[in-house]
């Protein structure tokens, strides 16, 4: 599996599943900027506020590449088909799929303290022109289960188990993820700027071990108190190498 260029887009992703793609990249002559809203903006106002602050900007619906989200709780295997349907077709009235492909990378978890009353928009990435720019990518979060395999309980990583061993067997396999996904992009732990797990759950100290001696950690780890997207998953990261971000109002 290789990847797609979007030419006028400004990047280039991994095909993966309706929802999301697996990761995107700059493609030469474009950056990728990431902005972070101060407080969870509720979805139907934050593609709003996405839609203006492009268009402030000078840049096409189609520059959106990326996103990440805060739900408040875990959906169910159906409710979280019939999320995705919906935020999928706002990227299709954007002009964002291509042939039936999603092209924007995605992670979406939910907040186990003070979570949203909905879905919100944490944060967003998009393509900005840029002669010589330095290479810049976005992989899309992962939990402990392989996409496209028609539900997740059925394929995910020790199953319930939350213990120590249960923990580290989750963490190393999302590691796994984020390496492939990175390798497909061209890209390795050396190029990140900023690396995120996401977990209700201590991670043992054999699992932080594995992060530091490969390199996930090199400049540290974000760690958020939040559960991935899905009931029945208990891990999650995502990653990126991205040299310009800011934060706006929340």
């Amino acid at each position: 599996m290789g990847t797609i260029d979007i030419a006028e887009a400004g990047y280039r992703f991994i095909p993966a599943v309706m929802q999301y793609s697996g990761g995107v990249a700059a493609l030469p002559g474009f950056r990728l900027e990431r902005a972070r809203f101060a407080n969870p903006v509720p979805l139907a106002e934050g593609w709003r506020r996405i839609a203006a602050f492009l268009d402030g900007i000078g840049r096409p619906r189609t520059a959106f590449a990326a996103c990440e989200l805060r739900s408040p709780a875990p959906f169910t295997e159906a409710g979280f088909a019939t999320f995705n349907a919906a935020y999928a077709g706002v990227l299709g009235e954007w002009g964002v799929i291509r042939e039936g492909r999603n092209p924007v990378a995605r992670s979406n978890v939910c907040p186990r303290l003070s979570p949203p009353g909905e879905p919100c928009f944490h944060a967003f990435v998009y393509t900005v022109p840029e002669a010589g720019a330095a290479p810049s990518f976005a992989v899309a979060g992962s939990g402990e289960a392989p996409e496209g395999k028609g539900n997740y309980r059925d394929h995910i990583v020790a199953l319930d188990d939350t213990s120590p061993a249960g923990m580290l067997a989750k963490g190393r396999w999302v590691l796994g993820e984020m390496e492939c996904r990175m390798g497909l992009l061209g890209f390795g732990w050396a190029a990140t700027t900023g690396v995120q797990a996401y977990t209700v759950h201590p991670m043992p100290p054999t699992l932080t071990d594995d992060l530091v001696a490969r390199g996930a950690a090199r400049h540290g780890l974000t760690w958020q108190d939040c559960r991935p997207p899905v009931e029945g998953l208990d891990y999650e990261m995502d990653c990126r190498g991205i040299a310009f971000e800011r934060v706006l109002p929340g």
